[in-house]
This record gives C-alpha cells, sequence and structure tokens, in this order.
C-alpha cells in the first residue's frame, strides 16, 4: 500500500486471509486498498464488515467516513469520523481534519439550496424581431 501497488497489496491481503482467517485487521486493509482503486461499494462493505467483527477499530471508522464521503453522504461520515475521533482520543491529526470537512460539508448541505436554471424561450414578434421570455 505504501508504495501505491493497490493490486498487489490486495492480493497479499487476499493471501493473509486465507492463512489466519478473516478478521477487522484484514477487513479493513481490504476495505482501504478497495477505496485506494476507487471501488467504493466494496470498500464501504468490506470496512463495514471490519467494523462488525470490532466495532471500535479507528482505521477502519475513518476508511469508512473517507468511503462516504467520497459517495457524498456527509450526514453519516460525520457521525462516522466523530465516533473515530472519540475512540482516537483526538491523537490523530488526519481524523480530527476528516470531521472538520464532514462537518462543513453536512452543514452547507442543509443551508444551500438547489438553484433551478431558469427556462428561456425565443420568440418571433413580427417582421426580424425576437423576445427573450423567461419562467422567472
Amino acid at each position: 500500500m505504501a508504495a501505491g501497488e493497490y493490486e498487489l497489496a490486495l492480493r497479499a491481503y487476499y493471501r493473509a486471509a486465507s492463512e489466519q482467517g478473516l478478521n477487522s485487521d484484514i477487513l479493513s486493509a481490504l476495505g482501504s486498498a478497495n477505496l485506494k482503486l476507487g471501488r467504493l461499494g466494496q470498500a464501504e462493505q468490506l470496512l463495514r464488515r471490519a467494523l462488525e467483527a470490532d466495532p471500535t477499530f479507528v482505521p477502519a471508522l475513518n476508511n469508512l467516513g473517507v468511503v462516504l464521503m467520497e459517495k457524498g453522504q456527509a450526514g453519516e461520515a460525520r457521525v462516522v469520523f466523530k465516533q473515530a475521533y472519540a475512540l482516537d482520543s483526538g491523537d490523530s491529526d488526519s481524523i480530527r481534519e476528516n470531521l472538520r470537512l464532514a462537518i462543513a460539508q453536512s452543514e452547507s448541505a442543509l443551508y444551500d439550496t438547489p438553484q433551478e436554471k431558469p427556462a428561456f424561450n425565443l420568440v418571433r414578434r413580427g417582421q426580424g424581431r425576437y423576445v427573450l421570455l423567461s419562467q422567472l
């Protein structure tokens, strides 16, 4: 993973799973590798399974939060990051920053209202004369 060889890391994690069995650490590593490969659905499933095995596993919580942020689910990511931050006792700068970003994004989603694009129509009014009408 550190070398950026995520497919190779994935194979190594599967090999470790076949030798040691699936535990929260291996499930989290598999989820992290899938996250790096952009496979968000698979990453989310694996990280959730890791948290079923050990609900206090901070790296799995943090990475699940990252997956949720990538999927646009900032509200749920905020809850997950908050839990990771509490379990980590606020020691990790990256978890603190992730929590801050999730809070900012979830709050902006509450106050932002989607703006509709106005519909314009070009209407002919006589010889060579046109009027632009809008729905506003």
